[in-house]
């Protein structure tokens, strides 16, 4: 009875408001406080938009995050969150709080929390492809851009939705092509996502004059589109340059891990679920690293997502970013090289020394943030655990676990001897086949696109202005602290 009240109502609100305007808010107020039940039934009766969609739930969430940032800046501008010393300028502006960065929050001791939610924590409660398994990606990007745990029916709907928007033009592959196959394989991943770029419906919006307060609209569309895209430009490139170009096309069967799996060449369900894994944990981790950070500083500028991205793309082929992942693996197989792979404790405490007298680090070990064992690095052990404890290289890590962080702690200058999630992907990718080195690192953009992008809507939903720190020079720093002494 209620239901048909309710559609009888609507139906009357809706028609008056074709010639009443006014009325249009009330009809959206009867939609939003119904039951998801009796609103999907009057979005079914009356033809309205399913609310029950991605964009949707973005559009209701909006204007009240806005309005939280209107009073955060009115009623707390002036707060101090710090102060800031000379050794953060000279040091990389570590442990400066200036950044707002929505979707992850890093916590020195217990790590990364995706909108308050632990890893074990989503592991435990995103939808996965079959019982027990790992979360899918899909359901992480919804988490990140909502702040809501979605239904496995709301992740099919997004996988379905990315799956329809996963077209690559042919002029990417020309781009790409015209690249000399020995090109780095994150100069032709990066130069694909150039290429994407003319497709960008924010800059054709922003051309037309669109008011600032729509500019996430169309910013969603090229996030979702770009992040559809990335595993199929990803995956043409490792075939192009390790299967002679044989590309695999997409299966329309199989969510955005598995297929990313799959167009790689591989097709074990252990490799599906560990894609499944390494994109959700990779996806994002806070706004201060170099690939967010980049992100985030290039589209301050109003750059669309393929420009901001791509940026941040070039910022993760860096050693000290990115390429840590590719360098663990390396780093271990030097090891197996000149020890075997049944190196005893001892003589891989020798290694670690010879490493360290040589003027090297140990890759995979300490983070900028972190001071304990990343999360990231169990959650993968415990995969390792449960899919292929026997794995040579896997035993070698865990060898690695123990030995390392003592010596570390021995010279003295390390604040966080444990290992972070480098020190373990490479391990658990090379065990399914995957042995280039370097495809972790573009493993790694496709699953860092998620959350820049999550964070890039919410930047223009919020309306973020230009990032423009102020710049001083050691003349400037020498004068200063004469002036305070």
């Amino acid at each position: 009875m209620v239901f048909h009240k309710s559609v009888s109502l609507l139906t009357k609100l809706r028609s008056r408001a074709v010639q009443q305007p006014g009325l249009r808010n009330s009809v959206r107020w009867l939609q939003v406080q119904t039951s998801s039940d009796v609103k999907k039934g009057l979005n079914e009766c009356c033809g309205l938009q399913n609310t029950d969609d991605l964009h949707s739930q973005l559009k209701e969430l909006i204007p009240e995050q806005q309005e939280r940032l209107k009073k955060l800046k009115l009623e707390h501008g002036k707060v101090q969150l710090g102060n800031i010393t000379v050794d953060m300028v000279l040091g990389g502006m570590r442990g400066m709080t200036g950044l707002l960065w929505e979707t992850s929050l890093l916590d020195p001791e217990e790590g990364i929390r995706f909108r308050g939610l632990s890893i074990p924590e989503c592991q435990k409660l995103l939808p996965a492809a079959k019982p027990d398994g790992e979360p899918l990606p899909e359901g992480l990007l919804w988490l990140l851009l909502t702040g809501k745990v979605p239904t496995k029916e709301q992740v099919d709907a997004l996988s379905k939705e990315l799956r329809n928007r996963a077209t690559v033009p042919d002029h990417v592959y020309k781009t790409i092509d015209a690249l000399p196959v020995t090109a780095h394989p994150m100069t032709q991943f990066a130069t694909g996502v150039m290429a994407l770029q003319v497709q960008s419906e924010f800059q054709k919006a922003y051309e037309k004059g669109i008011h600032k307060s729509k500019y996430w609209e169309p910013t969603y569309e090229d996030s979702l589109s770009l992040i559809a895209q990335l595993p199929i430009v990803a995956s043409y490139v490792y075939r192009r340059i390790y299967k002679n170009g044989q590309v695999i096309p997409m299966d329309h069967s199989l969510d955005y891990g598995g297929n990313f799996a799959h167009m790689l060449g591989f097709d074990s369900p252990s490799m599906l679920e560990l894609m499944r894994l390494y994109v959700t944990i990779h996806s994002d981790h806070e706004g201060g690293n170099v690939s967010a950070h980049t992100g985030h500083l290039v589209a301050s500028a109003l750059s669309d997502p393929y420009l901001s991205f791509a940026a941040a793309l070039n910022g993760l082929a860096g050693p000290l970013h990115g390429l840590a992942n590719q360098e663990v693996l390396l780093w271990i197989k030097s090891v197996v090289e000149e020890c075997g792979e049944n190196v005893s404790k001892e003589h891989l405490k020798d290694y670690v020394w010879k490493t360290l007298n040589s003027g090297k680090v140990v890759p995979g070990f300490g983070h900028g943030v972190l001071r304990k064992t990343d999360p990231r690095y169990t959650c993968q052990r415990e995969f390792a655990l449960k899919h292929l404890p026997d794995d040579p290289l896997f035993k070698l890590v865990s060898n690695l676990y123990h030995v390392v962080p003592p010596i570390l702690l021995e010279l003295g200058k390390v604040k966080n001897p444990w290992p972070n999630v480098d020190a373990h992907s490479g391990v658990l990718l090379n065990h399914y086949g995957l042995t280039e080195a370097n495809i972790t690192l573009y493993s790694f953009g496709v699953s860092r696109a998620i959350g820049i992008c999550a964070q890039l809507i919410w930047d223009r939903a919020l309306g973020l202005p230009l990032e423009r720190p102020k710049s001083v020079t050691m003349e400037w720093l020498e004068n200063y602290c004469k002036k305070a002494s």
